[in-house]
Order: structure tokens, then sequence, then C-alpha cells
């Protein structure tokens, strides 16, 4: 029987016998565990030679020379394709005690490699091996689906042990809302996370699937109410970090489009706390695909501007061939239109209001700049909704023709 152990190699000298590719991945194995790799053979196939000119790894361009090679190793990894100098090895090894890996027949050896899943976390990677007796193939296929468990956040990786200091917050973009759009590193946080502080337009669903340890925080905003100031979210995120916790703050869109994400990261770190952000499928762009609307389309509009519709609009091109994106900006529709018109644009110019992009009730209001903000009383526009302004609202397929 075959007992799993975890090796701390750090340091540690590790020999390899042999140049073939079949010792490749079990070099590569030791290097990543920060082991002193050391390797023998009169040749190295591509692979090892790249990984000794790139310090990776030394080697020594001759014969295995006999037991005084694994003077000082912990662990040898055997593979010279020469039967003869393959047992040596293995000989001389279990006379010295010390585990041998044997890449071409895995079951020669003394100690086995298995295939492994990686995860990392704020806190640190967790490793989960997977080993099946003469049958490397059925660890792999194991070990993969434990990586797609842990990246789709099916499991809990939350740290049951006291962190020796402060926590750590990661900010997370969830975007436009929809569960589906959410990022597997975004599902791997939420998933490790103790406490989770949620926007109005983070998507829910996910949210709702957290265990009941997690502690979950709504300081969603919406027009006219603040569940909390953006000064108070800040000492919130930091508050629970210095107490130890993984805080996870899931935001709508993306962290750094107009979310605020950048004064959150320096408030964290002003307090030494560590920070990770995670991009999300910003609004900006996803709302407007959802309605079948390009932001940039080749022979129609090569740029376009994302601002937010709760300020005076900044100086932006006045031609309908560049999209202007609005985020937030029900509430200033019919000044934002004024605003448009009289830096230039027509007022034939097309709009486009999609309320709820991505979800089960999403709705798109057209018009131009002429009569957009009439169209949007007259149907009861409300937010969250993304305003499209230019020539690439005639692309979408329901557009009225």
């Amino acid at each position: 029987m075959t007992l799993p152990v975890g090796l701390d190699l750090t340091g540690r000298r590790a020999l390899v016998v042999g140049g073939a590719p079949a010792v490749v991945l079990g070099a590569r194995a030791l290097v990543g565990a920060g082991a002193l790799v050391h390797v023998v053979s009169p040749w190295l196939c591509e692979e090892l030679e790249e990984l000794a000119v790139s310090g990776g790894a030394t080697w020594a361009a001759r014969e295995y020379a006999g037991a005084a090679d694994l003077d000082e190793s912990w662990l040898v990894v055997v593979g010279s394709g020469d039967a003869a100098v393959d047992e040596a090895v293995r000989t001389d090894a279990l006379a010295a005690r010390i585990w041998c890996l044997d890449a071409v027949d895995p079951q020669g050896g003394t100690a086995t490699l298995p295939a492994t899943s990686l995860v990392a976390t704020p806190d640190g990677t967790v490793t989960v091996a997977a080993h099946a007796p003469g049958d490397p193939l059925l660890a792999t296929g194991v070990a993969r689906t434990v990586d797609g468990l842990l990246a789709g956040g099916a499991v809990e990786l939350r740290r049951r042990a006291a962190r020796p200091g402060p926590g750590w917050v990661a900010l997370v973009g969830g975007g436009p809302g929809a569960d589906g759009l959410l990022t597997g590193r975004a599902r791997e946080l939420l998933a490790a996370a103790d406490v989770v502080v949620v926007d109005r337009l983070a998507p829910r669903g996910v949210v709702d699937r957290l265990p009941s340890t997690v502690r979950v925080v709504d300081v969603g905003k919406s027009p006219g109410r603040h569940a909390l100031a953006q000064d108070a979210i800040n000492d919130l995120l930091v508050e629970q970090a210095l107490a130890g916790r993984a805080v996870v703050r899931l935001k709508g869109g993306d962290p750094y489009v107009l979310g605020r994400g950048g004064e959150e990261r320096l408030a964290c770190e002003a307090h030494g706390i560590r920070v990770e952000v995670v991009p999300g499928v910003t609004s900006a762009v996803a709302v407007p695909a959802a309605a079948g609307i390009p932001v940039t389309h080749r022979g129609v509009a090569r740029g376009f501007t994302v601002v937010t519709g709760h300020d005076e609009l900044p100086a932006v091109p006045p031609g309908t061939d560049h999209t202007l994106v609005l985020l937030m900006g029900v509430g200033r529709l019919a000044r934002s239109a004024w605003s448009l018109l009289a830096a230039g644009r027509p007022a034939s110019c097309p709009v486009a209001v999609i309320e709820r992009g991505f979800l089960p009730d999403q709705r798109v209001t057209f018009g131009t700049l002429a009569d957009i903000a009439e169209r949007a009383r007259e149907v009861g526009v409300e937010n969250p909704a993304v305003v499209v302004v230019g020539d690439v609202v005639r692309l979408s397929p329901d557009f009225p023709r």
C-alpha cells in the first residue's frame, strides 16, 4: 500500500539520473518544490537542457558513477533508458535508504509521483494528490475532476486554523450580474472567504449559495439609497481583515471600471493588508453585447468611451462613429442627451438603453438623442441600465428597421 506523504524538499538535494523525456515530469516537480536538482547523464533532451540553462538544475555530463552520486541526496529520480544503470540506481538508493522514483516503471521504485491538483488561495496553495496504483491515467482524471470542483467553487477552501497575522481582501469583479459570467478565480476566492461584502449589482445567485457560516454584508447602493458610504465600506474591509478574516469584496462589473476599487485597495494597503484584484466582465462592454451591440465594429466604430452618467459629461468625440457608453446614467439621461447634442452629435444619433443585461428580464429601449429621454420615461426605464450612444446601436438585431 502506498502512503501519501508531503515532502518538504526546499533547499534539499535531489538527484535525477538520465536525460530522457521520461524524467522531465519528475525533474520539473522537484524544481517546483524548491529542491536543489542535480542531473547526471551524458546527454539531455531539449526540455532538460532548457531546465539546466535556466538555472533550475545543475548537470553533470557523464554516466552514473555509483553510490557516491547519491551522497547528500534526499530523493532520486531514475530513467536513463539503460536497464542496468536504472537497476544500479535503485539498488544503491535502497541501500542508502533514499526514496527512489522510477520514471520508466513506477512500480519499480520506492516512491511514486501522484497526479496533483493545485489551487492558490491568499493563505497558500492547496494541493490535492491522487494516486491509482498502476493506472496513472485514472489518477490524472481524478485530479482534473477535483481541479474543476475547486475552480468552480464547489469545495470550501476557508482556512480553519487561525491566521498568524491579518487576513486578506480580494476585490472581485462579479460581471454584469449573471452567475455564469463569474470567473474561476472569483469562485475560488468566494470558496475561501469568511466575509463577503456585496454590491447591489453583484451576482446574487452565488451569494445565496454561500454556506451559512459565511458572513454576508450588503453594502449595495441604489439611487437615493446608500447602505454604507464609501469611507464606511473601506473601514469595514480594513476592520474585518485586521481581525484575521478572509474578505471578498464582490462588486458588479469590474472593480476598476467606475467601481471605486482603487480607493478600496489603497485603504487596505495603507494598513498593511494583502489585496488581490480579480477582474470582472465589465458591464460597459458585456451589457451592450447582451443586446447584440458591439462597442466597436469595423467600418462603424473604431473606439469607445466609458463614462459615469452621474456627473457632467466630459468632452468626447462628437462623431456617431465613436461609441459612448454611460454607466449609471438613467437619472440624468435627458441632461446627458442635451449635452451631447450641444457638443455636436446629431439628433438622429441612435441610442439604446439596456436594463438588467444578461438577466431573464432584460429589456432594451431604442431611440435617438432627440427622443430617448421621453421614450425611457414612457416605458419606465430603471436602474441597473447601460446606455449606448452611437452608430453601433443599429447593429442590434432588435433595432427598429
